[in-house]
């Protein structure tokens, strides 16, 4: 009897103090992931782009700046502007000869190129997205809730295989050129010109700013819009004073971003345009390939610190406009057909041929990959390009690029970045919501990935897990399917948390301090209650972060170790670059379409589960 009630004693205090262990791995298991995460991203992130930095800074061990002036003052580079860093005495002077020259034609070297490429990419982007906000913020017509589904397409479609459907549509042998040679009219060479590249951007940009900016048309109160009218102001003078002040900060912010990511854009101008119409990006890429890498660094360098610095006006803007009022009522949609009375309405009809050309703009690439594929020589069926695939996969040549492989990586290293990249997102979202001191500050140095490029992160993994990296004593190397899919995880947790802290945000509060109050710690309260309240916006991360690694094209693309590691951009671009592969565009056009197929299937994930993604 004593024995059996010792043996209850000890399995009393056995469980008191299991319970006390157990509270305690719980109020450090947040704490815990933080530093996980932190951890995680100074060895993947933070500590591979440091180098990158370091090394345009540093030479010989010594501090020095050297490498940035040697770039900066060259004609190259900056163009015109280099004498302000090569001879900054001698402008005005240059200046006055420049006048009595007569303003002759100056370069503005490759900086100065990409930035011109990227404001008319950004025009190109507003001018074809705000009609379209318009139209959905004003109008209803049947499909409308598919098209604004479909404004979340540029952050699921590989930008390779976008450049692909350019190419099978606007090519010499494209489906455009077959369309003009069907009424008499001679073929239009619209490739590697830079009148394609900013079509192509603003394919890829414009859904942005019909997004943020449909967004905001919406949240105008039309009740202070009827008082305006009824204080005598006219239609316009209603539109100035109440709609502009709430549409025009949401359309400067989708402008900015357009720029931004313009100016990084890398698989775009690559396929379309090619080293003549090379910009920071594609230079930076030619110059790892050429294993230039000090100058890479250096170029890395300047372009990170230009897109941080437009990164940071953006979050510094979206952080003052983050207390507007989104209340009120909104403004009522019209219908877009009106019968008869649509074709004596002017708006209206520009509204639907407005609808038209983005029907062109938006199907015509996605339409044309998909016809290409089957097409062959004279415009008939086949299925040569799909056999030639099949063939490739039983090839024995050295180097072949086979595509069963990089389909099954592609699936492989996105689960993976999906098991990385959801715990991530998680912690950076608590870290958001939480509400604490510094907690914006947190989430931003957090999520700074967003505005570093793959190309950049890439050069830095090369040059040091790839390379190798000693870590407290230890030389560590990381290579092939594990380094591409950490490159993943870095590119896609963001998108996870981006999806999840509104969603946290707007959570009942009164939900998790129930829970507090019967005992629950705070891990098991965001366990037990928030995280399943809002699965949706989970899940919806967790498929953007698997559709962000299936279309990972910049940093894979230097990271992929010969025919082991490639994935299915990585395949595309190889099939685009090496005719000899096969007969035409044909092949890259089938590989387009598997990857059209895999992409679509996440996008669908993502419209069902309320995805979402504001930048």
């Amino acid at each position: 009897m004593r024995a059996a009630e010792r043996l209850g004693e000890r399995t009393e205090r056995l469980g008191g103090w299991a319970g006390r262990c157990g509270g305690r791995v719980e109020r450090l298991a947040l704490p815990l992931g933080v530093a996980l995460t932190v951890a995680a991203l100074t060895l993947v992130f933070y500590y591979p782009v440091g180098s990158v930095l370091i090394e345009a800074v540093v030479r010989g061990g010594r501090l020095t700046a050297t490498p940035l002036l040697d770039v900066l003052a060259n004609p190259f580079y900056t163009g015109v502007a280099h004498h302000l860093f090569a001879d900054l005495w001698g402008v005005p002077a240059g200046t006055i000869e420049w006048v009595r020259a007569g303003f002759r034609p100056v370069e503005f070297g490759l900086f100065g190129f990409t930035t011109y490429q990227a404001l008319l990419s950004t025009l190109a982007s507003v001018a074809l997205g705000l009609p379209g906000a318009y139209l959905l913020a004003r109008y209803e017509f049947r499909g409308r809730r598919l098209v604004r589904s479909l404004t979340i397409l540029p952050f699921v479609l590989p930008s390779i295989m976008v450049a692909v459907g350019f190419l099978a549509m606007f090519g010499r042998n494209g489906t455009l050129n077959d369309l003009l040679g069907t009424v008499g009219f001679g073929p239009v060479d619209a490739l590697f010109t830079l009148e394609i590249v900013v079509l192509a951007h603003a394919f890829y940009n414009a859904p942005l700013v019909v997004r943020l900016v449909a967004a905001a048309w919406e949240g105008v109160d039309a009740r202070r819009v009827e008082t305006a009218r009824a204080l005598g102001a006219s239609p316009a003078r209603a539109v100035r004073d109440v709609v502009l002040p709430r549409v025009l900060p949401a359309l400067l912010t989708a402008a900015l971003l357009a720029f931004v990511f313009t100016f990084m854009s890398f698989p775009i101008v690559l396929a379309l345009g090619g080293l003549r119409l090379a910009t920071v990006e594609v230079w930076l890429f030619a110059r790892v390939r050429d294993l230039e890498l000090a100058e890479a660094a250096t170029l890395g360098a300047i372009e990170t610190a230009l897109s941080v610095a437009l990164i940071y006006l953006y979050l510094r803007y979206e952080a003052h406009q983050a207390d507007a009022g989104t209340g009120g009522t909104a403004l009522a949609r019209r219908p877009l057909l009106a019968g008869w009375r649509t074709l004596r309405d002017p708006l209206r009809m520009g509204l639907l041929a407005y609808a038209a050309l983005a029907l062109v703009v938006f199907v015509g690439p996605l339409s044309s990959l998909l016809v290409e594929s089957v097409t062959g020589p004279g415009g008939k069926l086949t299925a040569a390009y799909y056999e030639f695939l099949f063939a490739q996969q039983s090839a024995t040549a050295v180097g072949t690029t086979k595509p069963l492989p990089a389909i099954v990586n592609s699936l492989v290293f996105g689960v993976g970045t999906l098991l990385l990249a959801v715990p991530m997102g998680i912690v950076v979202s608590v870290v958001a919501t939480r509400g604490g001191p510094g907690s914006r500050a947190a989430e931003t140095v957090l999520s700074a990935s967003l505005a570093v490029s793959g190309i950049v992160v890439g050069l830095g993994l090369l040059r040091t897990l790839v390379f190798g990296t000693r870590i407290l004593g230890r030389r560590i190397v990381l290579t092939g399917a594990v380094v591409i899919v950490l490159a993943h995880a870095v590119a896609a947790y963001p998108f996870v948390s981006r999806n999840l802290t509104p969603a946290l945000g707007r959570l009942d509060p009164r939900f998790t301090d129930a829970a507090r109050s019967l005992g629950a710690s705070p891990l098991r309260a965001l366990i037990d209650v928030e995280l399943p309240l809002v699965a949706p916006a989970v899940l919806a991360g967790a498929a953007f972060a698997f559709a962000i690694s299936i279309g990972e094209f910049d940093s894979t693309v230097l990271l992929a170790e010969g025919v082991s590691s490639y994935t299915m951009p990585v395949a595309l671009e190889r099939y685009i670059g090496n005719r000899s592969l096969g007969p035409s565009l044909g092949p890259a056009t089938a590989m387009g379409t598997v990857l059209l197929l895999v992409t679509a299937v996440s996008f669908v994930a993502i419209d069902r589960l309320g995805g979402r993604w504001e930048p």
